[in-house]
């Protein structure tokens, strides 16, 4: 397929060459969900852009965790401006009510519109550096008429009028330790501890069948990897928070608006209840002492009184953090709290705010000193775990009205979330019927977290 848009190519320019801005083309970092509806967006506009993904194909960090069930239906989880242009070309979207899984994402979304897109997604192409050609940070005169200079890891360098970094967080993990810091001898145990969403029912199984796992963090992609450790027999499973009760993991139950995400955390309160899963709180991870084969994780509070667990393996489901280093020669405006936009920050802060609660928000709240330079999706949310696809999917449609110069468009932010809420359990028993769920608690594999690049995100 020649794709919508056409094969493009970026060449450098002539040196001595003046560069006009308008005949560049926007760069967006990521093929994933919010990269890719960046892409659609431009499209739709007739700009130009070029989308780089460090993986070899697009949805490459989804496709890590492709046997995890998504919370969001179908009809929360496509871009509309994406459906527009696969629709013309002769594509039928899945049942918008079916939940569905990371590989079912890529495969049946995502893959087909990065073919629509051609050689303007090109894979393989890790961004390990942008800047402003000619320009660090510092220097300001003129800075405005500069090209944004994006540098890949094979030398490689693009020009671009703009860059729309959609490159989400997950190769930047948080660590075990409590306070921030890896815990003391974290890195001598890296061959025993694995970071969130495993699969433990399939290609990982051998890994934790018949071990004691430990697992660390109270989100829900902890959550997902408990109730799958759980149907694995003779393997005894710990559970240790920071928290002092495990009521915020638990969540919604029954009256979550997202049935899917209040069915995780009953059966995982049910799992803690009938002493399946044996629950820690008020485990604060100090250090790691690696025993041969086995690990000791060793839990210091804030007053200084010390416990331990003993465990063969540890999954660290901590969450996740944006990397901003590749961009230390732009002028971001950062929360020194979250690490978002100053003026998103307190709209996402998770201490005010669940997913379906941040109000609309798009290029204005968005925008940094540097001018054209947006993060989108999960990395612009910084450690807040609030994060939507729908809310990426405006955050996407915004910044491209506001590079497009039509701010009225881009300042006409609109969202429909799912709330915590009472609702209908309609979707979760269907989903319980096609997929072999019964009776409240998983009687086939059925993990279930949140959508996207965008671990550590709360809602997906």
């Amino acid at each position: 397929m020649s794709g919508c848009c056409g094969p493009t190519t970026v060449e450098p320019e002539p040196s001595g060459q003046a560069v006009r801005l308008d005949d560049l083309p926007v760069v967006v970092v990521g093929a994933g969900p919010v990269g890719l509806a960046a892409a659609a967006h431009l499209a739709e506009r007739g700009l130009d852009f070029v989308v780089l993904e460090a993986g070899e194909r697009a949805g490459a960090s989804i496709n890590r965790w492709g046997h995890v069930r998504v919370f969001s239906p179908w009809k929360y989880d496509i871009d509309s401006a994406a459906r527009r242009l696969l629709e013309a070309d002769g594509w039928r979207a899945p049942d918008e009510e079916w939940l569905p899984t990371g590989a079912e994402l890529v495969e049946d979304y995502l893959a087909p519109l990065a073919r629509l897109f051609g050689d303007r997604v090109r894979t393989g192409a890790k961004v390990t550096a942008i800047s402003r050609l000619g320009y660090d940070r510092v220097r300001t005169a003129g800075r405005e008429r500069a090209p944004f200079l994006i540098r890949l890891a094979d030398g490689g360098e693009l020009h671009a009028r703009a860059v729309i970094d959609a490159s989400g967080t997950y190769a930047t993990p948080n660590v075990l330790g409590a306070s921030g810091l890896p815990a003391h001898g974290e890195a001598d145990a890296a061959d025993l501890v694995d970071h969130a969403l495993p699969d433990v029912l399939g290609a990982d199984r051998d890994r934790y069948a018949g071990r004691h796992v430990l697992v660390v963090g109270a989100g829900h992609s902890a959550a997902t990897t408990l109730l799958a450790l759980a149907q694995l027999e003779d393997t005894p499973i710990t559970w240790a928070i920071r928290a002092g009760d495990a009521a915020r993991a638990y969540g919604g139950g029954e009256a979550d608006a997202l049935p899917a995400r209040g069915a995780l955390g009953t059966r995982l309160h049910a799992h803690v209840e009938s002493g399946r899963i044996r629950l820690v709180t008020g485990f604060f991870t100090h250090a790691v002492e690696r025993d041969g084969e086995q690990v000791r994780v060793i839990s210091r509070d804030p007053s200084g009184h010390e416990r331990s667990v003993t465990a063969d393996r540890i999954v660290s489901a901590t969450g996740y953090r944006p990397d901003h280093t590749v961009a230390d020669e732009l002028r971001l405006d950062l929360d020194p709290i979250l690490g978002s936009t100053r003026a998103l920050a307190p709209l996402i802060d998770p201490n005010a705010h669940s997913c379906g609660t941040v109000p609309p928000h798009g290029a204005d709240e968005l925008a940094h000193l540097e001018d054209g330079y947006y993060a989108v999706g999960v990395k612009s949310y910084g450690r807040a775990p609030t994060f939507l696809l729908a809310t990426g999917y405006e955050q996407a449609r915004s910044v491209v009205a506001a590079l497009a110069g039509d701010w009225q468009a881009a300042r006409d932010v609109r969202l429909s979330l799912p709330e915590t809420g009472v609702c209908s359990s309609t979707l979760a028993e269907a989903q319980e019927q096609r997929t072999g769920v019964s009776d409240g608690l998983l009687g086939a594999p059925l993990p279930l977290a949140t959508a996207g690049t965008f671990r550590g995100a709360c809602c997906g």
